[in-house]
């Protein structure tokens, strides 16, 4: 009884109650952990993927590349469905979904249906980027809302921390395939493995979830038009400028998680086991470091400086160029490892503001919309990486690699400078002002 009693003390205070809203970033960051750890295993993969499946690296590059552009085709619907409807179902069902089209992936090769020959890379293609990405595109534009309706004075700490389960679950993505590979065998256990435990965890939320706080603006339903938040994005400067910063984001990130892995293996002859680790550890290890710093630092001097934001992300990008050129002209394993950290500094500084930053400029009915047009057109452009890599590897190797490094220092350049007309000129007149 006293454990029974204990339990019912804890569920009331801790998971419903006072403490309801750390223990639902909690939940938000575990299932953002199986989101991003699910996503790295087919880059830690690729190898004995594509002995098996007998796929071309253009091949993976068009695979990687399709599940960035679902991301950004359903982020159109998935923005405005957020704004209107349960964060809580929406989440829900979006981890439900995307855990079970993991857990397919263990029977992907090629397909005999009614006769039907399908090939292994058409299985694969609808399997990994099609379906796991239309479950995966509904949950991005509505947890940063739901963690900033009930965190506001501490909403840079509370988005590091879901980023955070990121940057673990990459980090430790390595380390767990290896792990995973030499217990249950097969690549095709490991995707079941993690797809059943995101399912779990699905029906989990299903009982212990909730939206926003009762009577605040996001549980309001609202009267606008349905693109009453389409408009509300465009015609604030400062937004479309913070989102040239997170296209850049996205379009480096894409390409280092799918490629990095096969380039330390290739460069320098090691074990694909070993550059995964190497190429997932030291790299997140330091990019949740500088989140977790980095969250708690704007939240101690964005109240008296409301552009550090924005201003820790420029000097992010900028730093961010000299790394990922040295990432691809590093002669030894050490030298690209620790160049791999440095860009995980950068990367962490930046990432930890990348919704907050976005708040800063838009109105809490209009966020969930807002956080769908950035998925849009950062994983759209973004996810060109992915094959535009794919195929300098396949031409020219190694060589190739190195230049798909240079090109992603130039996209950090790029932003940096359009994102300081934003700190300039712009967001000052942009900014809103909330309570609480």
């Amino acid at each position: 009884m006293c454990t029974v009693r204990l339990a019912e003390v804890w569920y009331n205070s801790v998971v419903m109650g006072k403490w309801y809203k750390w223990s639902m970033l909690a939940m938000l960051s575990g299932a953002f952990f199986f989101h991003q750890a699910d996503r790295a295993l087919f880059g830690l993969l690729t190898i004995p993927i594509q002995k098996e499946l007998g796929l071309t690296d253009v091949e993976i590059g068009w695979i990687n590349t399709a599940l960035s552009w679902t991301l950004a085709g359903m982020a159109f619907l998935a923005g405005p469905v957020g704004d209107r409807f349960s964060r809580k179902w929406i989440i829900t069902l979006s981890l439900l979904s995307w855990s079970f089209m993991t857990f397919m992936m263990g029977f992907v090769g090629t397909w005999t249906i009614c006769g039907l020959v399908l090939p292994a890379f058409w299985v694969v293609l609808f399997f990994r980027s099609i379906a796991t990405g239309v479950g995966e595109s509904f949950y991005t534009p509505c947890y940063p809302a739901l963690i900033a309706a009930f965190h506001t004075k501490t909403r840079s700490i509370a988005l590091s921390i879901h980023q955070g389960a990121l940057y673990f679950g990459l980090m430790s993505s390595g380390i767990i395939t290896a792990w995973a590979l030499g217990v249950l065998g097969t690549w095709r256990h490991v995707f079941m493995a993690f797809g059943g435990a995101g399912f779990l965890l699905g029906l989990y939320f299903a009982v212990a979830l909730k939206d926003a706080p009762s009577g605040s603006v996001s549980t309001e339903r609202r009267k606008e038009g349905l693109f009453a938040g389409f408009a509300c994005f465009f015609r604030t400067p400062s937004a479309l400028l913070a989102m040239a910063g997170f296209i850049a984001i996205v379009f480096v990130n894409n390409a280092y998680l799918f490629w990095a892995p096969k380039y330390m293996a290739m460069k320098f002859d090691i074990s694909i086991g070993a550059a995964g680790s190497m190429a997932m550890l030291w790299h997140h290890l330091f990019a949740f470091g500088a989140i977790m710093l980095c969250g708690w630092l704007t939240d101690h001097f964005v109240q008296k400086r409301p552009r550090f934001r924005l201003g820790l992300q420029i000097g992010a990008l900028l730093c961010g160029v000299p790394c990922l050129l040295m990432i691809g002209r590093g002669e030894t394993v050490v030298a690209v490892i620790a160049m791999t950290s440095a860009y995980g500094l950068c990367r962490g500084a930046f990432e930890v503001n990348t919704h907050a930053s976005l708040f800063d400029v838009i109105p809490p009915q209009h966020r969930s919309t807002a956080v769908g047009i950035f998925t849009v057109f950062a994983f759209f452009v973004g996810g060109l990486s992915g094959v535009l890599m794919g195929a300098l590897s396949q031409h020219a190797g190694v060589k190739g690699f190195e230049y798909g490094f240079a090109l992603m220092a130039a996209a950090y350049g790029l932003a940096a400078l359009l994102m300081l007309i934003s700190f300039f000129r712009t967001f000052a007149k942009d900014r809103i002002h909330e309570e609480g």
